[in-house]
């Protein structure tokens, strides 16, 4: 009688698996790239959402000066919405990151302009502010850091911005 053997030999699938790997190592490095990309045009919308919700904010709430943090943004106004979204008054640091990024929104040396509880949203307000935008995880959810201030202007740089100064002018 004759034995009728089907199926795939050890070699076969050793050789099927070894072209997977393959073909693995070379798609995942460009995936991860995409995704740090995706990341940081994320957060550089979402800086410029801020200097928007900023110059909201100073037009419409803080007599002419800027909200002292991201979470004052996120307080609704006594007319109805909120400033900035939840997905980015939750980018706190310790909160839920957005597209692995961080923000944080700072006094900046400023004068007051108003008291907290004359504004429509029960916060102070200052002359000035400046924001960051970190990765959670430099080099894996983003490269670059990004920092913005009352002018406007968003700046870039591989190392943590400290103030206006550093990094080079986002083009």
């Amino acid at each position: 009688m004759r034995e009728d053997n089907r199926g795939f030999t050890l070699i076969e699938l050793l050789i099927v698996v070894a072209i997977i790997g393959i073909i693995a190592s070379i798609a995942i490095p460009a995936l991860l790239r995409a995704r740090v990309s995706a990341n940081e045009s994320s957060a550089i919308g979402s800086m410029r959402t801020i200097s928007t919700a900023q110059a909201t904010y100073a037009a419409t709430c803080g007599g002419g000066g800027y909200a002292t943090s991201l979470e004052d943004l996120a307080i609704p106004s006594s007319g109805g919405d909120p400033f900035v979204p939840p997905d980015l008054s939750g980018a706190i640091p310790g909160g839920t990151p957005k597209s692995g990024y961080q923000f944080t929104i700072t006094a900046d040396g400023g004068a007051d302009v108003l008291a907290a509880g004359d504004t429509c949203n029960g916060t102070a307000s200052e002359s000035k502010y400046f924001s960051i935008g970190d990765p959670i995880a430099p080099g894996y959810s983003g490269l670059r850091f990004f920092a913005l201030d009352d002018t406007g202007l968003i700046r870039q740089d591989l190392e943590q911005l400290g103030d206006m100064t550093d990094g080079t002018p986002l083009q």
